[in-house]
């Protein structure tokens, strides 16, 4: 089995997620020559205000 997890920015439509999901899928079913039944994604959703970059959080990036 394998597990892939994806770590986002949330605010992504439900279209995107989906083909981020079945692209990611196929990756690791072609690679690992795996059954789909035995692959599972994972995706995660930050806030923007939970993620920061050089110590500041995402949402503040381009207000300086």
């Amino acid at each position: 089995m394998a597990i892939v997890t994806v770590v986002i920015l949330e605010g992504r439509d439900r279209e995107t997620k989906d083909k981020l999901i079945k692209r990611l899928s196929d990756a690791v079913i072609d690679t690992l020559d795996a059954e789909p039944g035995q692959v599972r994604v994972v995706i995660q959703e930050v806030p923007d205000g939970d993620y920061a970059v050089g110590g500041v959080p995402v949402y503040m990036h381009g207000r300086e």
